[in-house]
């Protein structure tokens, strides 16, 4: 045996999932203390004077700060590899306060037209009646997005993978077209997780999440996550979010560090079964489309194997009988739940179509391929073998009209 000590290397992301950022407080508690305080007291005036000021580093006001919210932060930028986050109270108030922050009436953004429909309301509808222009583009056409650049514009947001559509954008490329124009990538990474695309690693400028997904992951609390720079963090986020007030609770942190410790177990179950799940599904005949990252099939496959390191935990799928098809179906199943939210520990289904994209026209919806018979699937982590049986039976009773 050596004489040396063994060389210290980096903590690999699931032992990061567990212990990254902990606080502990005099008592040692193992598990991370729950601070469920609105303010904080001061030894003194002249402390507050500079904890106010920020000469003295410290917490205020758990609207903006507060340990457990702050370990929760933490770990999340050690999971993300980025220097700084803000916590919010869910996953579109990270959206819109990472646009908002940076934005003032006379910018530009230019967005992926394939969004969240709560997304889309906010580029397409919020920002506009504050002055702030924006386009929407084919996210998978470089040219559009070339195309579409102002001498105004600030920012470029996307989703990749999309909701519910399952495309896959060129982070790289978009994220070096952002730049040249003096714009920043805005990226919603909630589909692939953090655990299968690093977009900061191909560009990004700021990443979001809705931690009320995969991050909480057992369908208990909302909440939203935004990562970047120490410097965007401090000279735009913080202090939007401090005045403005969209706060991640204490405790919804909290459940969101106890979420962190199981991710990597449980992302990496469900991308399984999903793929599994895919497969099943293009094998049938009532089935007319099947979407999934990592299949040879999907438009996009060799950008997704590059930018991400597994397919994800969502399938989409298009009945050929359209709605009522889809609706015979996921009313048949008995493991599978029908419900809008996803990266759950349940299986969940829904209908995009008259549910997260039922505000868009008809027009809108056929641009972005998502047609009546339209599902998307979250898989959870239930059986793969019980998940198909359970498909099976609903695709026997979609069969019958």
């Amino acid at each position: 045996m050596s004489d040396d000590a063994p060389p210290r290397r980096p903590l690999k992301p699931a032992t990061q999932l567990v212990h990254g950022g902990t606080q502990r407080s005099s008592f040692g508690e193992l598990s991370e203390a729950l601070y469920l305080t609105q303010s904080f007291a001061y030894p003194t005036m002249e402390a507050a004077e500079a904890r106010f000021k920020g000469d003295e580093p410290g917490f205020i006001y758990s609207r903006f700060s507060n340990p457990t919210v702050a370990m929760f932060e933490q770990r999340m930028c050690l999971l993300e590899g980025t220097e700084a986050a803000r916590a919010t109270a869910s996953g579109m108030a990270a959206v819109t306060a990472s646009l908002l922050a940076q934005l003032k009436a006379g910018d530009h953004v230019v967005s992926a037209r394939a969004l969240f429909g709560s997304c889309l309301y906010v580029v397409e509808d919020l920002l506009p009646r504050l002055g702030i222009a924006s386009t929407l583009v084919d996210g998978a056409d470089l040219e559009q997005w070339k195309a579409a650049v102002r001498p105004e514009t600030k920012l470029f947001f996307l989703e990749s993978p999309t909701n519910p559509g399952l495309e896959v954008y060129d982070l790289s490329a978009i994220a070096d077209i952002a730049h040249e124009a003096g714009a920043k990538l805005v990226v919603d990474n909630v589909f692939a997780t953090p655990l299968l695309q690093k977009p900061f690693d191909f560009g990004a400028d700021v990443v979001v999440y809705s931690a009320t997904k995969h991050i909480d992951g057992q369908g208990r609390c909302l909440g939203g996550v935004i990562l970047a720079s120490q410097a965007l963090i401090e000279e735009s986020v913080h202090n939007f979010l401090r005045q403005t007030g969209p706060a991640m609770s204490p405790f919804n942190a909290w459940v969101m560090l106890k979420g962190l410790e199981t991710l990597p177990l449980r992302v990496a179950q469900q991308t399984a079964s999903a793929a599994k799940i895919a497969d099943f599904l293009a094998t049938e005949k009532v089935v007319g489309r099947v979407l999934y990252p990592f299949r040879a099939d999907h438009p996009q496959a060799d950008l997704a194997r590059r930018q991400m390191s597994g397919g994800g935990t969502l399938v989409s799928f298009s009945m050929a009988g359209g709605k009522p098809a889809a609706f015979r179906l996921a009313n048949a199943l008995e493991v599978i739940k029908i419900s809008n939210n996803l990266g759950d520990a349940k299986s969940l289904i829904t209908h995009p179509a008259t549910t997260t994209h039922q505000r868009l026209t008809p027009e809108a919806r056929a641009s972005l391929g998502i047609g009546d018979g339209l599902l998307r699937l979250s898989v959870g982590l239930e059986d793969a073998d019980d998940l198909v049986d359970d498909l099976a039976r609903g695709l026997w009773a979609a069969a019958r009209a």
